[in-house]
């Protein structure tokens, strides 16, 4: 790579970039047809839809600099992999124009661009030619590639007897080491495990200055890690593009918000009657908004279909990845809870909230006192987002005080 660059020179620039498919085979093959028979290119940006037809993206553009990651997000089917294929020179666009400036490394099929019958060792050679590298420059990068895919015993194997973690793991190798001014990374680190993806991270730090990124992910928490900017693709459109990736990203949970509640196991023997937020003045979309620092008080109205002592009651709050961030303390034996003509009413109160920024689900467990026997379990019986100014994307923000030392 040259590394005497301007670090903001533009790698990749993207002009209405436009895709169309067809939903019927029989019916695009005879569009293909009429097509060359009439010399059509694709390059005219006023094509309409024949019937049939849908576009998978429609006029995308932005630019990436050297030192940026382009983070793209969207639901599946919102035409980020259409979009990396014709990156990556896989498909060509029916409109618009792409100009990538140097090498160009990818990882957005699991196992693309190696040959299942050669071993890992001959696919590190092809992938590198393919790059522009010459064997003697592949040669003194031959041992950190193995190295870094951790596969000094299975290199010269062929890579169809490879598992999928190391293909991802042959795959990132190759992309990253071979050094390239442009990386394209799809969803399929998500294959690795953990170790390995935390090494793939610490390497796309080290070489981001000198490389343009583009990402792709459902994992919002990695968008946020390492992205400068994010796309949020909808039905093949930019429905947004910008440097405010925590705005893209709360674009991207509001398109998959739900408040329906989910019984997971119900006995019959209470009935969950009212759950709110109670003191809570603020409601976007139907969900309360708390201030970070708030009180969290959370009401709940139950119904006893049968005569019981006062059961066990369990709140636990996850985030908008569906990870499970907290638990509020159970009641005990000596609370305030009493049963009043055959129902409990009461707050599960919680100062100063230190969650971070962001849309919180809550899910509630209900069990008997005297052996623990689950009666009740509903998950996602509502939410609640806690605002903050701060973009923090760890789930909490804590509470903290500096005080000078004694040198």
């Amino acid at each position: 790579m040259n590394k005497e660059q301007p670090n903001n020179e533009v790698l990749v620039k993207v002009e209405g970039l436009s895709k169309k498919f067809c939903k019927d085979l029989k019916t695009s093959l005879w569009y293909g047809v009429k097509d060359m028979v009439n010399g059509v290119r694709g390059s005219s940006h006023e094509r309409q839809l024949r019937p049939k037809e849908f576009w998978a993206v429609k006029e995308v553009s932005f630019e990436l600099r050297r030192g940026e990651c382009l983070g793209l997000i969207g639901h599946n089917g919102a035409g980020k992999s259409t979009l990396l294929k014709i990156l990556n020179g896989l498909i060509n666009p029916d409109a618009g124009k792409v100009t990538m400036k140097g090498r160009v490394g990818a990882l957005i099929e699991l196992g693309a661009g190696f040959n299942p019958i050669l071993s890992g060792r001959e696919n590190i050679y092809n992938n590198g030619a393919i790059l522009g590298f010459s064997r003697k420059e592949i040669d003194t990068k031959l041992d950190d590639i193995i190295a870094f895919a951790e596969l000094e015993e299975f290199i010269d194997m062929p890579v169809q007897h490879y598992s999928s973690g190391m293909k991802v793991r042959l795959g990132f190798a190759v992309a990253a080491q071979m050094e390239p001014d442009i990386l394209i990374i799809d969803e399929v680190l998500a294959v690795g495990d953990l170790g390995f993806m935390l090494k793939c991270f610490k390497t796309i730090d080290a070489i981001l200055p000198n490389t343009a990124i583009v990402f792709v992910s459902h994992n919002m928490p990695m968008v946020s890690r390492i992205c400068s900017q994010v796309i949020l693709m909808d039905n093949g459109q930019a429905k947004f593009l910008g440097v405010d990736v925590g705005k893209g990203i709360d674009l991207y949970y509001n398109r998959f918000s739900d408040n329906g509640s989910n019984i997971i196991f119900d006995d019959g023997s209470i009935v969950v009657e009212d759950v709110k937020i109670s003191g809570c003045a603020n409601h976007k979309n139907g969900i309360p908004q708390l201030l970070w620092g708030d009180t969290l008080n959370i009401y709940l109205k139950i119904r006893l279909n049968l005569t019981m002592e006062v059961p066990i009651f369990g709140i636990s709050i996850f985030d908008k990845e569906q990870r499970p961030v907290a638990i509020l303390e159970h009641n005990k034996n000596d609370s305030n809870i009493k049963i009043l003509d055959k129902g409990i009413a009461f707050n599960v109160k919680h100062n100063n909230l230190q969650l971070s920024k962001g849309v919180y689900s809550i899910n509630i467990w209900v069990s008997k006192t005297e052996n623990k026997e689950p009666m009740l379990r509903i998950n996602g019986v509502m939410s609640f987002q806690v605002i903050s100014d701060k973009e923090v994307w760890p789930p909490f923000l804590l509470a903290a005080t500096y005080e000078n030392c004694n040198l």
